[in-house]
């Protein structure tokens, strides 16, 4: 079995109602991209929460959809452009897509992944490369965080590098649970993990469970008051703000606070927040992004 894929540029300002209109018109899928992704003009957009509404589609975009075999793709192209008003049929290139084995195409774009000397990031399906090293069993899944980023390498590899054994850990934002997973294996006598959405949560539990290990995971209004020795947030630059006194409080007085998800841009208004509370450390960078570290003053 195979399908019809069609790739259409256009501006930023019909990307959506383009991607909607071939999606009411019988496309089995649509998605708008950067139409300069992976060129030197490749454009970040992260749209985080609590900022102001922005860009949220990329200037010279690109809608890509997928039919079944058989459509009259090019009519369909037409009867959608007309139906927006467009001066003209956009230029679109059409492309056969042949069934393929989905599981096993997405499995191999995840390999064990060395995050340090002792600790590794294993998928289900592969063998540990080192059966004597930490690591952490995963599935990559809806939740956030596989090893694959380097924001959630860095926090790993902080964890790696400052964790003493016994202390109690709160990882904000958790995701799959990586973080806190980590923590457990690595040492730390109580994780617990935070995340607004519901499936990570779930995603997390799952994946403690796959790793033997007894960490807790809650929703923000579920979620017991703790005074954590290390605190670590994994999320994005503005939440993190938005964040500080909730997690500043969560930390107690002489406690470490670990901050990911940060732009080098970023960096300094991130630092300028935190240090309220806690005398901050060396920035640390790794493609592109930042993590930033400190230590809960005493009152």
């Amino acid at each position: 079995m195979s399908w019809l894929s069609v790739v259409i540029p256009c501006a930023a300002a019909h990307a959506e109602a383009l991607s909607d209109g071939l999606l009411a018109a019988g496309a089995l899928s649509a998605e708008i991209g950067d139409a300069h992704a992976g060129e030197s003009g490749e454009t970040p957009i992260f749209d985080e929460p609590g900022e102001p509404a922005g860009q949220r589609v990329w200037q010279d975009s690109v809608v890509t959809a997928l039919f079944q075999r058989g459509v009259d793709v090019g009519g369909t192209v037409a009867r959608v452009a007309a139906g927006l008003g467009l001066p003209s049929v956009p230029a679109y290139r059409l492309a056969e897509i042949q069934e393929q084995d989905w599981v096993k195409l997405t499995q191999n774009q995840f390999e064990p992944i060395r995050i340090s000397t002792r600790l590794w990031i294993v998928p289900t399906w592969h063998t540990a490369p080192d059966a004597q090293a930490i690591n952490i069993v995963l599935d990559p899944g809806l939740a956030f965080g596989t090893g694959s980023h380097p924001t959630t390498r860095l926090c790993l590899r902080w964890l790696d590098d400052h964790l003493r054994g016994g202390e109690l850990v709160l990882d904000y934002g958790c995701g799959s649970g990586i973080l806190a997973i980590a923590a457990l294996k690595l040492g730390a006598a109580r994780v617990i993990g935070v995340d607004i959405d519901p499936q990570a949560v779930v995603a997390a539990h799952d994946n403690a469970a796959q790793n033997r290990v007894d960490a807790e995971f809650y929703l923000p209004e579920q979620a017991p008051a703790v005074a954590a020795d290390i605190v670590v947030a994994n999320i994005l630059a503005n939440p993190l703000r938005t964040l500080a006194p909730l997690l500043a409080q969560a930390t107690r007085a002489g406690g470490h606070i670990v901050l990911s998800g940060i732009l080098p841009a970023q960096a300094d208004a991130v630092r300028e927040t935190y240090r309220a509370w806690f005398d901050m450390g060396a920035v640390i960078e790794e493609d592109g992004w930042i993590c930033l570290s400190g230590t809960k003053r005493q009152a």
